[in-house]
């Protein structure tokens, strides 16, 4: 390896060392409460080394949304390829998205659980663009959902309404299990079958 490659190299290190500081921080103190030397600090450089990989606080933040939304983009994208059924296809992705979350919850609580009032409108058009991961990841649920009407699957009812309803369902199952964990849960793997199957119920034809 040259001395180019391994610059490279380490410069990413460091970009994922400071989105992964970042990320626990923004989880467990909340956006508002981290500024950029208190990241700075967690990983022992100085806040002028992070200005080197991010504009600012809500760059850091949008990078590490964007980490996570990639990593579920493309388990979606993985689905479907060894899927020719959308219903299975919609399932299996609602599964490993709740999957997700209970298994990184870090990940989860910065990407979906921030206060929209800690945003600036700016921030939030940069979350809400055509071009941002998260819209994609949750285009492709869309697009699976409308497939699913198209080949009479699901009842004629608007994709966009059942999407929404699908993903506040899965959400709510995932923000629950994350924050209640002290609740006395039955087994987490019937409550999510459960939901699901009822959710599908009430879609099929």
């Amino acid at each position: 390896m040259g001395i180019k490659e391994r610059r490279e190299r380490q410069k990413e290190v460091l970009r994922e060392e400071i989105l992964d500081a970042a990320r626990e921080l923004f989880a467990k103190e909340g956006y508002e409460s981290v500024s950029m030397r208190k990241v700075a600090e967690k990983i022992e450089y100085s806040p002028t080394t992070i200005y080197l990989y991010f504009k600012d606080k809500s760059d850091l933040l949008y990078s590490v949304c964007e980490e996570t939304f990639e990593k579920l983009l493309h388990s979606f994208e993985e689905i479907a390829k060894h899927s020719n059924d959308p219903v299975e296809c919609l399932e299996e992705g609602l599964r490993n998205y709740i999957r997700f979350g209970l298994t990184h919850p870090n990940h989860y609580k910065v990407a979906f659980m921030n206060r929209a009032e800690d945003l600036s409108l700016e921030d939030i058009s940069k979350f809400i663009s055509p071009d941002s991961t998260g819209t994609k990841a949750y285009s492709f649920l869309r697009d699976i959902v409308a497939e699913c009407v198209r080949q009479k699957k699901f009842k004629e009812i608007d994709p966009e309404l059942v999407a929404q309803s699908l993903w506040a369902s899965c959400h709510g199952i995932v923000a629950l299990l994350i924050i209640k964990c002290h609740f006395p849960w039955v087994d987490k793997e019937k409550l999510i079958d459960h939901t699901i199957k009822a959710l599908f119920a009430s879609l099929k034809t």
